[in-house]
Protein backbone atom coordinates (compact mmCIF):
# COMPACT_ATOMS: atom_id res chain seq x y z
CA UNK A 1 0.00 0.00 0.00
CA UNK A 2 1.21 3.48 -0.66
CA UNK A 3 1.73 6.34 1.57
CA UNK A 4 -0.11 9.57 -0.70
CA UNK A 5 -0.21 12.22 1.57
CA UNK A 6 -2.09 15.40 -0.15
CA UNK A 7 -1.88 18.41 2.09
CA UNK A 8 -5.03 20.19 2.81
CA UNK A 9 -3.62 22.95 5.17
CA UNK A 10 -0.31 24.63 6.73
CA UNK A 11 1.03 26.66 9.53
CA UNK A 12 3.50 28.57 7.49
CA UNK A 13 3.55 30.85 11.03
CA UNK A 14 4.83 28.44 13.22
CA UNK A 15 7.99 27.73 11.80
CA UNK A 16 8.50 31.47 11.51
CA UNK A 17 7.77 31.65 15.12
CA UNK A 18 8.88 28.85 16.81
CA UNK A 19 12.35 25.85 17.07
CA UNK A 20 10.33 22.71 15.72
CA UNK A 21 11.91 20.45 17.91
CA UNK A 22 9.84 17.07 17.02
CA UNK A 23 7.13 16.31 15.34
CA UNK A 24 4.46 13.87 15.38
CA UNK A 25 1.89 12.28 13.19
CA UNK A 26 -1.98 12.33 15.09
CA UNK A 27 -5.46 11.26 13.48
CA UNK A 28 -8.13 13.72 14.30
CA UNK A 29 -12.08 13.38 15.05
CA UNK A 30 -14.17 14.64 12.80
CA UNK A 31 -17.75 14.88 12.02
CA UNK A 32 -19.20 14.53 8.55
CA UNK A 33 -19.50 18.62 7.61
CA UNK A 34 -16.32 19.37 8.70
CA UNK A 35 -14.73 15.99 6.94
CA UNK A 36 -16.44 17.69 3.17
CA UNK A 37 -14.87 21.44 4.57
CA UNK A 38 -11.66 19.94 4.84
CA UNK A 39 -11.83 17.93 1.64
CA UNK A 40 -12.66 21.27 -0.20
CA UNK A 41 -9.71 23.10 1.84
CA UNK A 42 -11.43 25.29 3.92
CA UNK A 43 -9.22 24.86 6.88
CA UNK A 44 -6.92 27.76 9.23
CA UNK A 45 -4.06 26.72 11.13
CA UNK A 46 -2.91 29.84 12.11
CA UNK A 47 -2.62 31.10 16.03
CA UNK A 48 -4.18 27.30 16.85
CA UNK A 49 -2.15 24.68 19.48
CA UNK A 50 -2.91 21.71 20.97
CA UNK A 51 -3.38 20.84 24.74
CA UNK A 52 -3.39 18.08 26.88
CA UNK A 53 -6.64 17.74 28.74
CA UNK A 54 -7.78 14.97 31.31
CA UNK A 55 -5.25 12.80 29.47
CA UNK A 56 -5.92 13.70 26.15
CA UNK A 57 -5.04 15.75 23.14
CA UNK A 58 -6.96 18.59 21.90
CA UNK A 59 -6.36 21.01 19.03
CA UNK A 60 -7.69 24.37 19.77
CA UNK A 61 -8.60 27.12 17.78
CA UNK A 62 -8.50 25.56 14.84
CA UNK A 63 -11.11 27.12 12.15
CA UNK A 64 -12.84 24.76 9.45
CA UNK A 65 -15.09 26.62 7.82
CA UNK A 66 -19.00 25.38 7.78
CA UNK A 67 -20.22 23.33 5.01
CA UNK A 68 -22.29 25.30 2.68
CA UNK A 69 -24.66 22.86 1.55
CA UNK A 70 -25.52 21.36 5.72
CA UNK A 71 -27.57 24.45 6.03
CA UNK A 72 -28.43 24.53 9.86
CA UNK A 73 -27.27 21.24 10.47
CA UNK A 74 -23.47 22.08 10.07
CA UNK A 75 -20.31 22.78 12.78
CA UNK A 76 -19.19 24.94 14.82
CA UNK A 77 -15.92 26.14 13.16
CA UNK A 78 -13.41 26.81 16.39
CA UNK A 79 -14.48 23.80 18.37
CA UNK A 80 -11.95 21.90 19.95
CA UNK A 81 -11.15 18.40 18.13
CA UNK A 82 -9.87 15.24 19.56
CA UNK A 83 -6.36 14.30 18.55
CA UNK A 84 -5.68 10.53 18.26
CA UNK A 85 -2.36 9.42 19.97
CA UNK A 86 -1.22 6.13 22.12
CA UNK A 87 -1.14 6.98 25.67
CA UNK A 88 2.41 7.27 26.27
CA UNK A 89 2.93 9.43 23.77
CA UNK A 90 0.52 11.81 25.08
CA UNK A 91 1.96 11.71 28.28
CA UNK A 92 5.55 12.34 27.25
CA UNK A 93 4.38 15.55 25.21
CA UNK A 94 2.63 16.55 28.51
CA UNK A 95 5.32 15.97 30.88
CA UNK A 96 8.09 18.03 28.26
CA UNK A 97 5.27 20.77 28.23
CA UNK A 98 5.09 21.71 31.77
CA UNK A 99 8.61 21.56 32.76
CA UNK A 100 10.37 22.70 30.16
CA UNK A 101 8.00 25.71 28.40
CA UNK A 102 7.69 23.67 25.35
CA UNK A 103 4.08 24.28 23.60
CA UNK A 104 2.94 21.84 21.12
CA UNK A 105 1.62 23.20 17.21
CA UNK A 106 0.07 21.62 14.61
CA UNK A 107 1.77 22.08 11.55
CA UNK A 108 0.25 20.65 8.74
CA UNK A 109 -3.64 18.94 8.00
CA UNK A 110 -3.19 16.46 5.39
CA UNK A 111 -4.69 13.41 3.91
CA UNK A 112 -3.22 9.69 4.28
CA UNK A 113 -4.31 7.55 1.06
CA UNK A 114 -6.92 9.70 0.22
CA UNK A 115 -9.01 8.58 3.12
CA UNK A 116 -7.97 9.44 6.23
CA UNK A 117 -7.13 13.00 7.53
CA UNK A 118 -3.79 13.50 9.70
CA UNK A 119 -2.19 16.19 11.37
CA UNK A 120 1.49 16.62 11.79
CA UNK A 121 2.09 18.26 15.54
CA UNK A 122 5.25 19.50 16.81
CA UNK A 123 6.72 20.05 19.98
CA UNK A 124 8.26 23.36 19.94
CA UNK A 125 9.60 26.44 22.04
CA UNK A 126 9.30 30.15 20.62
CA UNK A 127 11.72 31.92 19.14
CA UNK A 128 12.79 35.33 20.49
CA UNK A 129 12.61 38.34 18.15
CA UNK A 130 15.96 38.52 17.20
CA UNK A 131 15.91 34.76 16.08
CA UNK A 132 13.24 35.95 13.46
CA UNK A 133 15.13 38.62 12.08
CA UNK A 134 18.19 35.90 11.68
CA UNK A 135 16.17 33.75 10.47
CA UNK A 136 15.21 35.91 7.70
CA UNK A 137 18.20 37.89 7.00
CA UNK A 138 19.20 33.91 6.18
CA UNK A 139 16.63 32.93 3.94
CA UNK A 140 17.17 36.20 1.77
CA UNK A 141 21.31 35.39 1.73
CA UNK A 142 19.71 31.79 0.46
CA UNK A 143 17.51 33.67 -2.21
CA UNK A 144 20.26 36.06 -3.28
CA UNK A 145 23.06 33.52 -3.93
CA UNK A 146 20.02 31.22 -5.54
CA UNK A 147 19.87 34.35 -7.86
CA UNK A 148 23.53 34.50 -8.57
CA UNK A 149 23.59 30.88 -9.79
CA UNK A 150 20.54 31.20 -11.79
CA UNK A 151 21.60 34.33 -13.65
CA UNK A 152 25.38 32.99 -14.06
CA UNK A 153 23.61 29.48 -15.41
CA UNK A 154 21.74 31.75 -17.74
CA UNK A 155 25.16 33.71 -19.42
CA UNK A 156 27.01 30.75 -20.19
Amino acid sequence: MSDKEKTVATNRKARHDYFIDETYETGIVLTGTEIKSVRAGRVNLRDSYAQVKDGELWLIDTHIAPYKQAGRSSHEPKRPRKLLMHRREINRLQGKVQEKGYTIVPLRLYFRNDKWVKVEIALAHGKRLYDKRQAIRERDAQRETERALADRRKRL
